[in-house]
């Protein structure tokens, strides 16, 4: 009964509460991050289909095509980028997922510890770290994967300009290439 004695003091009861917003931020911040990532990892599969259906296509009627082999490997190294980053994006997803299991947890725990055994206050900081690490984890990998995006769409825009200049003709090819824009680097070069 001094468990519930402790409880119903309303400093104490104020102390439970403040504690267990904490974890009910990250929890919040958790889904957000894993609402962005299940978009992104739809984004890609998507991205897969039409690539997939473009080279079979291409692998179908590659007479009808005088850049055959170019967009052919074009196609396929995109396939290869967006397969590292689907795996990418489920490995942080499900480490999300974790991490939201574990400030749960950890709210869990620091409602209970409050309540029952205050010598176990420590059981609630380590599960918060630890959904802290995970989150920090899941985030890494997003780097990772925009910056595999980041060299598919740059490899796509460089293929999309070679095709571009070989049927516009040199005069557009010049003026583009001394336009407003050439601060900016060459185009067709990957940085």
């Amino acid at each position: 009964m001094d468990w519930l004695a402790r409880l119903e003091s309303p400093q104490n009861a104020l102390a439970v509460l403040t504690a267990m917003i904490t974890p009910a931020v990250l929890i919040s911040a958790c889904g957000a991050l894993i609402f962005s990532t299940s978009t992104r990892m739809g984004r890609v599969v998507d991205r897969v289909r039409s690539l997939s259906e473009r080279f079979e296509n291409l692998a179908k009627h590659p007479e009808q095509d005088d850049m055959f082999e170019e967009r052919r490997a074009l196609i396929f190294q995109q396939l290869d980028r967006q397969t590292s980053r689907a795996r990418l994006l489920q490995r942080a997803m499900l480490t999300f997922y974790v991490a939201l299991a574990i400030f749960v947890a950890a709210s869990v725990a620091i409602a209970i510890v409050s309540a029952v055994a205050r010598d176990f206050t420590w059981v609630a900081v380590v599960l918060g770290l630890a959904g802290s690490f995970l989150m920090l984890y899941a985030s890494v990998l997003l780097v990772l994967e925009s910056r595999l995006a980041l060299g598919a769409i740059t490899s796509e825009m460089d293929f999309v300009w070679k095709v571009s200049k070989k049927y516009a003709g040199q005069e557009l090819v010049d003026r583009s290439e001394a336009g407003a824009f050439k601060w900016l680097g060459k185009r067709g070069e990957t940085p």
